[in-house]
């Protein structure tokens, strides 16, 4: 299993290329294996400044827009209860029992190969989301004098490591975050 990254594009100041979707996978498993996180979903998307600054607003009581914003999974806030699924091995034990037979049929109802393994089944629990505005982003390249993809890669990175519940409140805080972002950075040659 590996960490598997999802798309939305909701804004118009830059089309997503091939290049760069592949640049953001590479960045989310470099990431992942430096924060020994093999498996799990990140939601990314794209917006325009409109639409971040209503998220903003909303979720941090900040009329501005901002950069980049994330919404961790792994984090329970203080006022959110907790969902209880029940006893995994039960469900487990029950499931196997009521598809025992439909174990070795292919989706058409045929008898199928066992070894036919692929990924397509696998559901990744939900990491969070990570909302970047591409027009901020664009402007910010231009700003420290960089590419574009290297911008969206930082905000990217950034966002991923707020997922996983780092943050930059203090001086320690944020040489921490900030040295692992450029690790990720770095090893994936997105230099300034």
């Amino acid at each position: 299993m590996k960490l598997k990254l999802e798309i939305s594009n909701e804004q118009q100041a830059l089309e997503l290329s091939d290049a760069l979707i592949a640049r953001l996978e590479q960045l989310l498993q470099i990431a992942g294996r430096l924060e020994d996180v093999n498996a799990g979903e990140v939601a990314l998307s794209f917006v325009d400044e409109e639409a971040i600054q209503a998220l903003n607003k909303e979720y941090r009581g900040l009329d501005q827009p901002t950069d980049v914003l994330s919404f961790s999974m792994l984090e329970a806030g203080k006022d959110e209860i907790e969902i209880l699924y029940g006893d995994d091995d039960d469900y487990d034990d029950e499931y196997e029992e009521e598809n025992e037979d439909a174990a070795d049929l292919d989706p058409n109802g045929q008898a199928g190969d066992e070894e036919d393994d692929d990924d397509d089944d696998y559901f990744p629990d939900p990491l969070g989301d990570i909302i970047i505005s591409m027009p901020t982003a664009i402007a910010q390249s231009e700003e420290y004098g960089h590419s574009v993809e290297r911008e969206i890669g930082f905000l990217f990175v950034h966002g991923f490591l707020h997922l996983l519940g780092y943050d930059h409140q203090d001086a320690d805080a944020e040489k921490q975050m900030f040295s692992k972002q450029e690790k990720v950075l770095l090893e994936a040659g997105l230099t300034r």
